[in-house]
C-alpha cells in the first residue's frame, strides 16, 4: 500500500540534453544547468580560456564568441549573457576554433599581428571574433561599417587605428562553411525548469501551466541575472524557436514583425520602410547585442527608457497578443500602465507587432540622447511621424522615453501643432505631458530641456528642401 501511494500517474520525463556545435564538433550536456552562461561553461568546464569576462553585461566585447548559423551567416555575440539553453540546436565559434590551413593562424589572427593591433591582449580574442564575423559578412572596408563593427568591442590600451587596419584587411574573406549545427523538431525539455517549445500551441500551453517560468527570447537583459547578479530565472520559457513569434511580412500597407525577431533579421525590413532608423538602430547597443535582443523584449520589459517604444509609438504599432483562450489586437499606446508593468495578462505571450508603412506626404524621424554614443541606454528618447500636405501638417503623432514612468506619446504637445503649426513653439506644451524625474542619467530639468531642443531640431528637418514646411523662425 505504501509502495502504490508513491506511484506517479504519469512518468517523469528524461530531461533532454543540450546539443549544440563548438567549433565544429558536436557537443551534447547532461547534468549542467541551462541557466548556466556560455562563458561560464567555455572556461570552467572546457578551458577555453581565450574569451574573456570583462563587464558580464555584455558591454565590453571580452567576451565575443561568433553564432554560425544554419544559413551561413556568422554573427558576433557576447557569450556572458547567453544562457547555455538557448545555443541548443546551434552552432558556436570560439577564438580557440580560428584555424588556417593545416593548423596554421587563421587570417584574422594574422592580419591582426601583422597590423600590431594588439596590446595588452586581454581584449584582442573579442576583436578578433567581430573581426571574423565582419569578414564572413563580405561587407565593405569603409570606416563607418568598420567602426559600428567594432562597437561592441573595448579597448583599454586605446589601440583601435591598427584594428581598423587590420579589419580592413580582411574585409571580404572567403571564410570556409561551418559544420551545420545539430536539429531538433521537438520541444525540448532542460533539467526541468528550461523549456523549449516549438510549436505556438506548445508555448501557449507552457504559459498557463508554467505560471511562474519567465518567458525569454534573447537573454539581453534577463541574461544579467545569470551573469552579473548570479540569480538566474527558476524557471524558463524560451520562445526563439516559436516560427510564429520568429516571422516577418509585409505589404503594401504595414509590416509585421514576430515577438522573438531579433535586431539583426529585422533592421533591413525596418531599414527599408523607415530610412531614419538606420542610424538610430545602429546605436541600439551593438552587433553583438543585436544579434540575439528583440523588439518583442525591448517592448515586454516595460522599461520607460528602452530605445524601441518611442519609435513604435509613433509608428502607431499595435501588438498581437495570444493564449489559449484567443488572440486580440492592442494599440502599443494601451500596452504600458505603469512602471515596468503592461497590459499582457498572465497567459498570454506577445506575438507580433505591426506598423503602417509611411503613406505619401508622410515622414518620419527619431533621436536618441544617451551619456555615451554607442552601447548606452537613452537617457531621452524619441520618434516623430507627420503627415504633410501643401506645406502644411495635417497630422503628427511623437512619443518620448525617459521622460515618465512609461514610454508616452506627447498628446498636448501635438495638440498644440496641428493648432498653430509651429514645431519648436509647441514645446511649451511639454509640461502637460511629462514630469521627468531626477537619476544618474540625467534630471529632469535637463531632460525636459533636451525634449525641447529635440523639437526645435525637427523644426530645421521640416524646413530643408524636401519638405517645403513654413516654419517659425528658430
Amino acid at each position: 500500500m505504501g509502495c502504490a501511494s508513491l506511484q506517479r500517474p504519469y512518468p517523469a520525463r528524461m530531461a533532454d540534453r543540450i546539443r549544440f556545435s563548438l567549433n565544429d564538433r558536436p557537443v551534447e550536456l547532461s547534468g549542467v544547468s541551462p541557466m548556466t552562461t556560455l562563458l561560464d561553461w567555455l572556461r570552467d568546464h572546457r578551458g577555453l580560456k581565450g574569451t574573456k569576462e570583462g563587464c558580464a553585461e555584455g558591454d565590453c566585447g571580452a567576451c565575443t564568441v561568433v553564432l554560425e548559423r544554419a544559413d551561413g551567416r556568422r554573427e558576433a555575440m557576447n557569450s556572458c549573457i547567453v544562457l547555455l539553453g538557448q545555443v541548443d540546436s546551434q552552432a558556436v565559434r570560439t577564438v580557440e576554433g580560428l584555424l588556417g590551413p593545416g593548423g596554421a593562424p587563421h587570417a584574422v589572427q594574422v592580419a591582426m599581428a601583422d597590423s600590431d593591433a594588439t596590446q595588452c591582449g586581454f581584449c584582442t580574442p573579442g576583436f578578433v571574433m567581430s573581426a571574423y564575423a565582419f569578414a564572413a559578412g563580405g561587407e565593405k572596408a569603409d570606416p563607418e561599417t568598420i567602426h559600428d563593427a567594432l562597437a561592441g568591442n573595448l579597448c583599454r590600451c586605446t589601440g583601435y587605428r591598427p584594428i581598423v587596419e587590420a579589419m580592413t584587411r580582411v574585409a571580404g574573406l572567403a571564410i570556409e562553411p561551418a559544420s551545420p549545427p545539430p536539429r531538433r523538431t521537438a520541444a525540448a525539455v532542460f533539467e526541468e525548469n528550461f523549456h523549449a517549445p516549438r510549436t505556438l500551441a506548445e508555448l501557449l500551453k507552457l504559459r498557463v501551466e508554467r505560471r511562474g517560468a519567465v518567458l525569454l527570447a534573447g537573454a539581453t537583459d534577463l541574461g544579467l541575472l545569470a551573469s552579473r547578479s548570479r540569480k538566474p530565472p527558476r524557471s524558463v520559457i524560451h520562445v526563439a524557436h516559436v516560427p510564429e513569434l520568429t516571422a516577418i511580412a509585409e505589404d503594401k500597407e504595414q509590416i509585421t514583425i514576430g515577438a522573438a525577431v531579433t535586431y539583426a533579421d529585422a533592421m533591413p525590413v525596418l531599414i527599408a520602410a523607415y530610412p531614419a532608423l538606420k542610424t538610430y538602430l545602429a546605436r541600439l547597443g551593438s552587433r553583438q547585442i543585436r544579434t540575439l535582443g528583440t523588439i518583442g523584449g525591448n517592448i515586454g520589459t516595460a522599461s520607460p527608457i528602452g530605445d524601441m517604444p518611442p519609435v513604435l509609438l509613433a509608428l502607431e504599432a499595435k501588438l498581437l497578443l495570444v493564449s489559449t483562450r484567443g488572440a486580440r489586437e492592442l494599440a502599443l499606446d494601451d500596452f504600458f500602465v505603469g512602471y515596468r508593468k503592461t497590459a499582457l495578462a498572465a497567459d498570454e505571450v506577445i506575438q507580433s507587432l505591426s506598423m503602417p508603412k509611411l503613406w505619401p506626404g508622410e515622414v518620419f524621424f527619431c533621436d536618441k540622447i544617451s551619456k555615451r554614443r554607442d552601447q548606452d541606454i537613452s537617457t531621452v528618447a524619441a520618434g516623430y511621424r507627420l503627415r504633410i500636405k501643401n506645406g502644411k501638417i495635417e497630422d503628427v503623432r511623437m512619443a518620448f522615453g525617459g521622460m515618465a514612468a512609461i514610454p508616452k506619446r506627447a498628446h498636448h504637445v501635438e495638440a498644440l501643432l496641428l493648432k498653430d503649426g509651429l514645431i519648436a513653439a509647441s514645446a511649451s506644451a511639454l509640461p502637460l505631458d511629462f514630469e521627468p524625474i531626477d537619476d544618474w542619467r540625467g534630471t529632469g530639468a535637463y531632460r525636459m530641456k533636451v525634449a525641447a531642443n529635440l523639437l526645435r531640431r525637427l523644426a530645421v528637418r521640416i524646413a530643408e528642401p524636401e519638405f517645403p514646411v513654413e516654419v517659425e523662425a528658430l
